[in-house]
């Protein structure tokens, strides 16, 4: 049997010691402790490795403000000894919705999510004369919850934690017009006020962190937190330096970071930003321009501190792996890209298909920064567009198009380095995969994911950037995505024979879970909307032994957050964004300060697609503009228990 537990006021449970527990949300009525006695007893009920997700229901057009908001009617459920279930109901909290403004620690107030120069100063939306105001983001995402040694910050009645918020971009101006990588990427450090008696988190003061010393940010998408307790962002679709004059968004970006449209250097963006958040409730950030110029999403530190798996967000992208000369310090090391044996396939019973490493070599951030600084695209390659019937260059894939290319005499690192897909590609990597998303680890069962959006185009024969000598030829599309797993070992020889110093290395790939494709339902779904659709945010949560995965969906009217249990191969729907958002900002949190939490934001609400959101656009497009600032705000909060706490029992 399953018993919903209610409450009648705010309560913990107070389970063994050392557990830890789900937060408490806000406005919850009620105890659990009332007419449940002694609660150390209770504790003693719980069968350890139980807990498992209980899905909800899509939301439909029966219930139209569901789909128009963060809808939460999941719930988390144990076993007890007595083989009786329950189950405790999960809510969703936000901080703010970017737009409003929030406390800054110093007596006033900041925009949430607002935009700044390279000089720090306000970037305002002038599209609408009459109506200028600072631009803020309606596209948070990736998101670290962590505490920092000795930390205190005025305002902080209990435990002082931190969350590292980025925002990717803003989707228009007020104009309407198209702002998508027009703007420089902020980056805010969150002090909270974690109550030591729920677990709620409560917002005191919201900095944004000065990347002027790193040239602003270029378009940050996921994120990881570091063993070591840092904020590892990313900068996504590198511009192609090479035909920077295509890329029309970076001169308007270059406009606003610096004031003049022709300043920005391609060869500063595409790398990886690290935040480090002291002690007052600031943050600190430089890049690593060492670790391959591609199109980072959300990369995963291996448990060994050094190795690093690399998810590359683009058409015709490659599975990376940086493995750094010291651990706990991404300053220098070495980059490899993947080869994949024949046969690489859909089916999730097949076998791994085998993987080799292509060296690409070995640098410090340092000496790459400085080539970045220096050199110009013509310095490092000559590039061809069509093909000069010239054997001294050499076919590339990028982008879903055919380059030729030869290397001018001792480039060798630099293209590496800052021509790095075109290089990847150019000593034999399988350069073939389409938007691999986010990337996490299974310590446990030596077992990383990344997420494949879609798989399309150059994954598949016939398809826009497909090569045979990728060795990915799929027969065909799948638009609705997978999820990769990779098993991990070590003693593996890269392709100069030597070993490559980690344990932590794919050995194989094979996909995991698939979506489904399909003509479009009642509400206009063009995948399955009970299993996972275009996966994109993944987070491993070692305790509950559960793969989370959220999704970026061209194929689901709303997109959803998902538990996938690896030991019961259990698939959960636990929260749904609002239609036309994508779910993002995810971050699983095993233990902070005894509690444990699951962030997620979501971005770009009510961005309708005739072909997916015709059905329902009339009927959300009011409600979303009613709830999120007319469609320029977002959420940035944490899922959470609706009515009580609880610690999660040991194994």
């Amino acid at each position: 049997m399953t018993e919903t537990i209610n409450t009648s006021r705010r309560q913990a449970l107070k389970f063994a010691a050392g557990v830890p527990l789900l937060p408490l949300a806000a406005g919850t009525v009620g105890s659990f402790l009332a007419g449940l006695g002694n609660n150390t007893a209770l504790a003693a009920t719980i069968r350890p490795n139980t807990a498992r997700f209980v899905s909800m229901a899509a939301p439909t057009l029966s219930n139209p403000q569901a789909m128009a908001t963060t809808y939460v009617n999941s719930a988390i459920e144990f076993e007890l000894s007595d083989k009786s279930r329950k189950q405790f109901p999960l809510s969703y909290e936000p901080f703010f919705i970017t737009g409003d403004m929030v406390p800054d620690g110093k007596g006033g107030k900041i925009l949430a999510g607002g935009y700044y120069d390279i000089n720090n100063q306000p970037i305002i939306d002038r599209s609408v004369p009459g109506k200028e105001r600072h631009f803020f983001s309606d596209s948070p995402d990736g998101t670290s919850l962590l505490k920092v040694p000795g930390a205190k910050v005025k305002g902080v009645k209990g435990n002082t934690v931190f969350a590292v918020v980025q925002f990717e971009y803003t989707t228009w101006d007020q104009a309407g017009k198209d702002a998508y990588g027009a703007l420089p990427s902020p980056i805010a450090v969150l002090t909270l006020d974690q109550n030591p008696q729920t677990g709620k988190l409560s917002l005191v003061k919201y900095h944004n962190v000065d990347t002027s010393k790193v040239h602003g940010l270029w378009i940050t998408c996921g994120a990881s937190l570091s063993p070591w307790g840092t904020h590892l962002s990313s900068e996504e679709y590198e511009p192609d330096a090479y035909f920077i004059d295509s890329v029309k968004y970076f001169k308007a970006f270059s406009k606003n970071t610096f004031g003049d449209e022709n300043k920005a250097n391609p060869y500063h963006y595409g790398h990886l930003p690290e935040v480090t958040v002291h002690a007052d409730g600031t943050g600190s950030i430089k890049k690593h321009y060492n670790m391959g110029r591609i199109s980072h999403e959300l990369v995963q530190v291996m448990p060994d501190n050094r190795t690093v798996l690399m998810g590359d967000d683009a058409t015709n992208s490659g599975l990376f792996l940086f493995v750094a000369d010291k651990a706990k310090d991404l300053s220098a090391g070495t980059l490899y890209v993947a080869k994949y044996a024949p046969g690489f396939s859909l089916d999730t019973n097949a076998p791994g298909t085998k993987i080799t490493w292509i060296k690409l070599g070995h640098a410090t951030s340092a000496e790459i920064e400085a080539m970045a600084n220096s050199l110009k695209p013509t310095d490092i390659l000559d590039v061809k567009k069509e093909d000069p019937n010239d054997a001294s260059y050499k076919k590339v894939w990028i982008g879903g198009a055919a380059n030729w290319m030869k290397i001018k005499p001792g480039m060798e690192k630099a293209a590496a380095f800052l021509e790095t897909h075109r290089y990847a590609s150019y000593v034999g990597g399988s350069m073939a995969f389409t938007k691999m998303e986010g990337t996490t680890v299974n310590a446990k069962d030596k077992v990383a994911y990344s997420a494949l959006q879609n798989i399309v185009d150059s994954m598949v024969k016939g398809g826009k950037g497909h090569h045979e000598e990728s060795n990915i030829t799929l027969e065909k599309a799948l638009n609705a995505g997978g999820v990769m797993e990779h098993k991990l070992g070590g003693n593996t020889a890269d392709s100069t024979g030597a070993k490559i110093n980690s344990d932590w290395v794919p050995q194989s790939s094979k996909m995991l879970l698939i979506g489904e494709d399909i003509k479009a339902d009642d509400l206009g779904n063009l995948s399955n909307p009970n299993i996972v659709g275009n996966p994109d945010n993944l987070k491993f949560s070692e305790k509950l032994r559960t793969l989370f995965i959220g999704e970026d969906s061209g194929s689901h009217v709303n997109n959803f957050l998902w538990a996938y249990n690896v030991d019961t191969k259990e698939l959960s729907r636990i929260l749904s964004v609002p239609a036309g958002g994508e779910s993002t900002g995810l971050h699983a949190v095993d233990e902070l300060n005894g509690w444990t939490y699951i962030m997620s934001n979501f971005q770009h609400v009510g961005d309708w697609s005739k072909s997916l959101h015709a059905k329902v656009q009339a009927t959300l497009d009011p409600l979303v503009r009613a709830n999120y600032k007319d469609r320029y705000g977002a959420a940035v909060g944490y899922l959470t228990l609706a009515t009580t706490a609880i610690k999660l029992p040991h194994a």
